[in-house]
């Protein structure tokens, strides 16, 4: 296992700069943004896409710095209401695609997205309940009719690139639980799983290491987001954790998302590694810093510094207890 960082924290200086800084804290790897919400400050895909003197520079940029690309992110909502926004989406997330495939990068990590609750809505719809009746109608448009022929295609898509695409569930998406993952992923193929990111699954009631288990009985994560989440009791006993206020409003919020430790100890990330290697996967655990209550560097510091202490480095030697 390798720790890695989404290098968005770090989008506001150069790649050698961010590269430079991020080995001398001890981290291996980098997930590098190339579209969508996460921006494109450190690959932008028409600065790469189908350049190989580009695409060089690159790969000799990252073996100075001994630094794999454990993914690119383009986090996006393909199924937007709005065409226009839609297509945009699309065509960002195959430019990712092509691109990992034409660097030898293995994944990309995306949102599912998310589409309107029916034909002529201009405004993507979150159904988190089934009635009354005409919300499970709309859910079950937004699935046969939007999301499952475009995924169907996506992984086909995906395929043919070698690449795998791997969703982040996220709330206001469609998939933004593990069993909702699974849907997709039987519409997609194996080329679509899990960006497994804990940090939104915490304030959902969702046992972490259960549901990588779940996720891990059908090899479907491909890539994992080292991030915490604090949950507030205190407010949420009043307010519960459908929170709709500000994630700067910290004090009245029912949760926050924290650096590495800040929201769950050590041992429950030791807990997460542990399982991790149980289920097969040993890729990046990349850190996607988003807590107001610390910068970006101390944050990233913080969490590097107990990662460090809970992934394995080594493969298992053999059991001679046995």
């Amino acid at each position: 296992m390798q720790v890695g960082v989404l290098t968005v924290v770090l989008g506001g200086e150069p790649l050698e700069d961010a590269l430079d800084y991020l080995d001398d804290i001890g981290v291996g790897a980098v997930e590098l943004g190339c579209g969508g919400f996460v921006g494109d400050d450190h690959l932008a895909t028409e600065d790469y896409l189908d350049d190989d003197e580009a695409q060089n520079d690159l790969h000799a940029l990252l073996e100075e710095y001994g630094m794999d690309v454990s993914a690119l992110a383009t986090h996006n909502n393909p199924l937007h209401p709005d065409e226009e926004r839609a297509a945009r989406a699309d065509e960002e997330l195959r430019d990712a695609i092509r691109l990992a495939s034409q660097l030898d990068v293995n994944t990309v990590t995306t949102f599912s997205g998310l589409p309107g609750g029916a034909p002529g809505d201009e405004t993507p719809n979150w159904i988190t309940a089934p009635w009354p009746n005409e919300h499970g109608d709309a859910l079950e448009y937004q699935w046969e009719d939007v999301a499952i022929p475009y995924w169907s295609e996506i992984g086909e898509f995906a395929e043919g690139h070698g690449v795998d695409v791997a969703i982040e569930m996220h709330p206001n998406m469609l998939v933004y639980e593990p069993h909702s993952m699974l849907r997709l992923r039987e519409a997609g193929g194996e080329r679509i799983g899990a960006n497994f990111d804990p940090s939104h699954l915490y304030w959902q009631g969702i046992e972490i290491t259960e549901a990588l288990r779940l996720l891990g009985a059908e090899d479907a994560i491909h890539h994992f987001h080292a991030k915490d989440t604090g949950l507030y009791e205190s407010n949420a006993r009043t307010k519960g954790y459908l929170d709709t206020a500000p994630y700067t409003d910290e004090q009245n919020r029912s949760w926050l998302f924290r650096s590495v430790g800040y929201g769950h100890g050590e041992k429950h990330w030791k807990d997460i590694v542990s399982t991790l290697r149980m289920i097969g996967y040993d890729g990046a655990l990349s850190i996607e810093h988003e807590d107001s209550l610390t910068s970006g560097r101390e944050g990233l510091e913080k969490a590097v510094d107990l990662l460090d202490r809970a992934i394995f480095e080594t493969t298992p030697g053999e059991a001679h207890w046995v």
